[in-house]
C-alpha cells in the first residue's frame, strides 16, 4: 500500500498538486488520468521519491518495496540483458554482488565465511535462487528470445531495450509497481503478455497510459487528477467515462426528477457490471461496481475538443490502387512490390513490425517522395489530407496559431471570428490563438493538423499514428469523428481501440510483403490463427 498525505507541489508560475490526500491497496490497478500538463507523470516521480514535495508526504507499508519503469533507455549499457533485469530488486543485486566479491576473494578469512552466511540467508529471503528462471520467464513473455540474455544492453535495439527496462520493474513481485506509458514501444503480443501479468498481479500497481483498451483491460480504478486534485473512482475507464458523461447531462437537465436520475444512473451502473468479463481482474470490478454509491458519481470538468471531418464531395468507384511498389532508405529494403487497391469506403489500418515501413509508405502516397519502383494512382474523384508523424516543419515559424490556420481557411472562411470560432472548438480560446506555433507543445501541434485537415474538406484521409502525443480526451475525440467520417480513410496506429473501433479493413505491411484482411475489424484479424501464421510469415 502507499498512503499520501498532504502532497502539494508549487511551481514558479501555479500549483500542481494541492492538499493531495489518497490511497493506493493491494490488489489493485490504478489508472492515473488526466489533461496533458495536469502533473500525471510528475506525481508519479513524487510517489517514487524522485521528486520531493513541496508539503505533505507519500508512505509505503513496512519492509514494502516499490519499483518503477526506467526512463533513460541508455542507462544500462555495460551490463547484461539478465543482469539488468534483476537490479530492478536493488537489494537482491547488492546481495549478489556482495556475494561474488566475497567468494572471488584469494584470502578468504573466517569473518568473510560468517559475512557470506549471512548473505546467503539474505539471498534465499529475497528469493534469489529464483532471480534469473524469473527474469528469464519476463524477457521470454516479453518476446526476448534466450539468446540475447546474455548480451550487453548496449548490442540491443532501442525497442528491445523498452522491453528489458518494463521486465525490469516487473521482477520481483515489487509491493507497489509505478508505470509510466508501459505500452509505449511494445508490439500488440507483448501488450497481451504485459495485460494478462497486471491482471493477476495481487500487489499495487499505478499507471499511466493513453491507451484506452490497455486501461479498460487492466484497470479497477481511475485516479482522475484534476484541479490540482486526484479523485478515486471505482472502475475502468470507459466506465468513468461513459459514467461521467452521464452525470453531466443529468445534471444539466433541470427538469428531471431526483429519483428519475438515481434511477437511470443505477441502470448504467447495473448494464456496465453485467458486462465484466470472466477476468480475475474484471471480476473485482464487478463487485465493487455492484456496490457503487450513487454519489460517487460526478461530472468530470474536462473539455473535448470537436473533432468533424466533412467532405466536399463523395468518393466514386475508384479510391487507389497501388502496384509493386519498392523502397529502399538508407541502404535498407523498407517496401517490396507492395500491392493493394483500396474501394471507396475503406478504413484501412496499416501495422508493420516498424514504423518506418508505414511512414515510407505513406509518404510515397503523397508524393513527398518517389518510389525508387512501382506505380500508385489515386481515383479522380478523391482529395486527399495527411497528417504526418513528424510535423515539425509545419511549425517553424513564429507565426500566431490564428495566422497559420488563416493559410488553409477557404475565401469565405478567412475571417478573425470564424477562425476564432473554429480554434475555440479544438480548445485554443481566448488569448491562446495568439501563440507562435514554434512553442507549441506536441499535443497542441497535433490539434493544429486536425484543425487544418477539417478544414481541406478532404475526402480521403492519411494519418500517420494520429493519436500520437494526444491526450485521452482529444484521442477519443479525433476517435469518435472519424467513425462517422463519409470518406477513407488510411492510418497506421498502435492504439487498439482506436483501430478496433475505426478501421474496416487490415493490412500489414513489411518488407517482405503484405498481408491484405478486408471487410473485418481488428479483433477478428488478432484472432484468425491462419492470417496470424501469415503476418508472423512476412514479419520474421
Amino acid at each position: 500500500m502507499i498512503t499520501v498525505t498532504d502532497v502539494s507541489l508549487q511551481l514558479p508560475d501555479r500549483k500542481l498538486f494541492d492538499n493531495v490526500n489518497i490511497k493506493f491497496t493491494p490488489g489493485n490497478c490504478y489508472g492515473l488520468i488526466g489533461a496533458n500538463g495536469a502533473g500525471k507523470s510528475t506525481f508519479l516521480k513524487i510517489l517514487s521519491g524522485e521528486l520531493d514535495p513541496s508539503t505533505g508526504n507519500v508512505s509505503l507499508g513496512p519492509d514494502e518495496r516499490l519499483a518503477t519503469l526506467a526512463q533513460d533507455h541508455f542507462g544500462f549499457e555495460d551490463f547484461t540483458v539478465l543482469e539488468t533485469v534483476i537490479m530492478g530488486h536493488k537489494r537482491l543485486y547488492e546481495v549478489m554482488k556482495e556475494k561474488d566479491a566475497l567468494y572471488m576473494k584469494e584470502d578468504f578469512s573466517e569473518e568473510d565465511g560468517n559475512m557470506a552466511a549471512e548473505l546467503e540467508g539474505e539471498f534465499a529471503e529475497l528469493n534469489g535462487w529464483e532471480a534469473e528462471p524469473e527474469a528469464a520467464t519476463l524477457l521470454q513473455g516479453l518476446n526476448i528470445s534466450e539468446e540475447l540474455h546474455d548480451k550487453k544492453m548496449s548490442e540491443l535495439p532501442e525497442g528491445q531495450k523498452v522491453k528489458v527496462l518494463l521486465a525490469q520493474a516487473l521482477f520481483g513481485q515489487p509491493d507497489v509497481l509505478l508505470l509510466d506509458e508501459p505500452t509505449n514501444g511494445l508490439d500488440t503480443k507483448s501488450i497481451e503478455w504485459l495485460q494478462e501479468f497486471l491482471i493477476n498481479f495481487e500487489n499495487t500497481v499505478i499507471v499511466v497510459s493513453h491507451d484506452r483498451y490497455f486501461l479498460n483491460t487492466v484497470c479497477t480504478h481511475m485516479a482522475d487528477l484534476d484541479f490540482g486534485k486526484i479523485k478515486l473512482f471505482v472502475g475502468n475507464y470507459d466506465f468513468w467515462l461513459e459514467s461521467s458523461q452521464l452525470a453531466a447531462k443529468l445534471q444539466a437537465d433541470q427538469n428531471a426528477k431526483k429519483e428519475e436520475k438515481v434511477k437511470e444512473l443505477q441502470e448504467f451502473i447495473a448494464r456496465f457490471s453485467a458486462n465484466a468479463s470472466k477476468s480475475k481482474q474484471a471480476t473485482s470490478r464487478k463487485k465493487m461496481l455492484e456496490k457503487i454509491d450513487i454519489e460517487d458519481i460526478q461530472p468530470s470538468s474536462r473539455r473535448y475538443p470537436f473533432v468533424g471531418f466533412s467532405p466536399e464531395r463523395e468518393i466514386g468507384n475508384d479510391l487507389l490502387h497501388v502496384e509493386n511498389i519498392s523502397k529502399t532508405i538508407d541502404g535498407k529494403k523498407v517496401l517490396d512490390n507492395v500491392s493493394f487497391t483500396l474501394a471507396k469506403g475503406d478504413k484501412a489500418a496499416f501495422l508493420s513490425n516498424n514504423d518506418i515501413v508505414l511512414t515510407t509508405l505513406f509518404k510515397i502516397l503523397m508524393g513527398e517522395i518517389e518510389p525508387d519502383s512501382g506505380s500508385f494512382r489515386w481515383g479522380v474523384t478523391t482529395s486527399q489530407a495527411y497528417l504526418p508523424k513528424d510535423n515539425s516543419t509545419e511549425f517553424s515559424s513564429d507565426i500566431t496559431i490564428l495566422d497559420w490556420l488563416r493559410q488553409y481557411a477557404s475565401k469565405e472562411e478567412d475571417d478573425n471570428t470564424f477562425l476564432r470560432s473554429f480554434l475555440g472548438r479544438m480548445l485554443f480560446s481566448g488569448e491562446d490563438v495568439m501563440k507562435p506555433v514554434n512553442v507549441l507543445s506536441g499535443g497542441e501541434k497535433v490539434r493544429c493538423m486536425l484543425s487544418k485537415l477539417m478544414l481541406s474538406k478532404a475526402n480521403v484521409l492519411v494519418l500517420d499514428d494520429p493519436t500520437n502525443h494526444l491526450d485521452l480526451e482529444s484521442i477519443t475525440a479525433l476517435n469518435d469523428g472519424l467513425i462517422v467520417f463519409k470518406g477513407a480513410i488510411l492510418f497506421a496506429s498502435h492504439d487498439h481501440q482506436f483501430i478496433q473501433t475505426t478501421a474496416n479493413r487490415i493490412i500489414a505491411v513489411s518488407a517482405k510483403g503484405v498481408v491484405d484482411y478486408p471487410n473485418s475489424s481488428y479483433d477478428d484479424f488478432l484472432e484468425n490463427q491462419r492470417v496470424q501464421a501469415k503476418v508472423k510469415e512476412i514479419y520474421s
